[in-house]
Order: structure tokens, then C-alpha cells, then sequence
């Protein structure tokens, strides 16, 4: 029996939907496999950065260095990327992990200079004395002994933000656990640290806020 024009048209709609139809079930079906690691993987939250606590936020600004190209220490092609070697930068990211703990690590009983203590074979003369100066700013200092502030930390390089021929700056996550009669509990900051040197030999030099002059 001969089809009319329209009931051709009909058909041929049917056909292509058919076509449509199997085509989407099989890229469905495909795509229900198993999922790269990639993909499945979730990315940590950002917590915000913590209340005006610890002597941190009055810290000096880094020193210039010459721009690398973000990301973190481990990455397998970054030993191409920079003049040092894997001890070298294996070395420096201990110094940047030991200064961030004793950076973070304070207690209001605390003098200054007991505090510029724990961190002093880490840090260059010049950045202990800005630090013990931060530290005794009176409004931080006020905070920190009206609150009975009491601060334990531990620190991780999370990723390498700058290098030049004998520096490196990384970005440092700060994890405080504070006790004080106001305010107190966990907190996490990030840090820009810059360190100086070469091979084994490596000195902090300047630490920032991570964010500032970020966009």
C-alpha cells in the first residue's frame, strides 16, 4: 500500500527520533562507567581566613622575586622549572613548614623576644626584628593578653608562588587551634613566605598574607 506525502513525512519523523533516541541511550550508558579520579575527587573547602588574633596580619610584605608559575611543591615537572634541586627544595619547604608552626604557636604570657626565639634560627635578623615589633603592636598585644590568647600550630607549603636565582616564596597554610576566654578554636591561615638561599641553606626573609595584593 502506497504511503500518502503526509504519512511519509510521518514515518521519516519517526524514524529520525528512533535514531535520536538509541543515539542518547548509548552515550548515556557509555558515560556511566567508571570515573576518573579526576572527576570523582572532591576539592576541599575554603575556610575563612581567622579574626585579627595572632601577630601575623602586621607582618612585613615579601621582598620582590622574580613570577613563577603557581602550583605546589610536588608537582613532578617542577624540579625543570626552578634552579634548585629536589634536596633544595625538599630543604626549604621544611624551613617554610618549621617557621609556620612557630609562627602560628604563641601565648599571651609571652614576651616578644621569647616569642622571636622560637622561630630565630629560621628567620634572617631583619624579619625577627619586624616580627617582634608586630608582636608587640599595642592594640594585638592588648587583644592577645585581654583574651588570654593561647595559640598551637602546624603548618604546610601548599603550593610554590614565586622563585628567583637564590629565593623561593611559597604559600604556607597556617592551622591554629587557639584557646582564649573569647574567640578561641580552630583557625586557618594562609601565609606568602619568602626564603632565601640555596641547596640546604635557606632563611625565611618575608611573610605576608597570602591574599594580600591578590586579585
Amino acid at each position: 500500500m502506497e504511503l500518502s506525502p503526509g504519512q511519509r513525512k510521518l514515518a521519516f519523523a519517526l524514524v529520525v527520533l528512533a535514531l535520536v533516541g538509541l543515539a542518547v541511550y548509548l552515550f548515556a550508558s557509555r558515560g556511566s562507567g567508571a570515573t576518573s579520579p579526576a572527576a570523582s575527587s572532591s576539592r576541599p573547602a575554603r575556610r575563612a581566613a581567622p579574626a585579627l588574633t595572632a601577630p601575623a596580619t602586621t607582618a612585613p610584605a615579601a621582598t620582590g622575586s622574580a613570577s613563577a608559575d603557581s602550583g605546589t611543591a610536588q608537582n613532578s615537572g617542577i624540579f625543570a622549572l626552578v634552579p634548585f634541586t629536589a634536596a633544595g627544595l625538599a630543604s626549604a619547604e621544611k624551613v617554610a613548614d618549621q617557621f609556620g608552626a612557630a609562627y602560628g604557636t604563641y601565648s599571651y604570657t609571652e614576651t616578644a623576644s621569647a616569642y622571636v626565639a622560637t622561630m630565630s634560627r629560621l628567620i634572617s635578623a631583619q624579619l625577627s626584628q619586624q616580627i617582634a615589633e608586630a608582636y608587640s603592636t599595642s592594640g594585638v598585644a592588648s587583644q592577645r593578653n585581654s583574651q588570654r590568647q593561647v595559640a598551637t600550630a602546624t603548618a604546610t607549603v601548599t603550593a610554590l608562588r614565586a622563585f628567583g636565582s637564590s629565593s623561593l616564596t611559597f604559600v604556607v597554610t597556617v592551622s591554629q587551634q587557639i584557646t582564649a576566654t573569647r574567640g578561641g578554636g580552630p583557625q586557618s591561615t594562609s601565609y606568602s613566605v619568602t626564603l632565601t638561599g640555596g641547596d640546604t641553606n635557606w632563611q625565611v626573609t618575608s611573610v605576608e598574607l597570602a591574599n594580600v595584593g591578590q586579585f
